[in-house]
């Protein structure tokens, strides 16, 4: 099964964790996206593998837009 992890909100991507290929356990922080000076921290919601990034630190998101894909 393959998931698509979209952000929540309008942020900007402080740091990525992980790269393709990486295996990742449900829990298992994938990104941290910066808004009002808070850090929010993307979790992986499945156990997987990491099959694309679609945004790099220093990008700015909106709400709805695909952060990565795990299958």
């Amino acid at each position: 099964m393959t998931r698509s992890i979209e952000s929540d909100m309008a942020a900007g991507v402080w740091q990525v964790s992980v790269a393709v290929g990486d295996i990742v356990r449900e829990g298992d922080v994938l990104m941290v996206l910066e808004s009002m000076k808070m850090e929010i921290p993307i979790e992986s919601p499945v156990d997987g593998t990491v099959e694309s990034i679609a945004v790099a630190a220093g990008d700015a998101v909106v709400t709805g837009q695909e952060l990565a894909v795990i299958s």
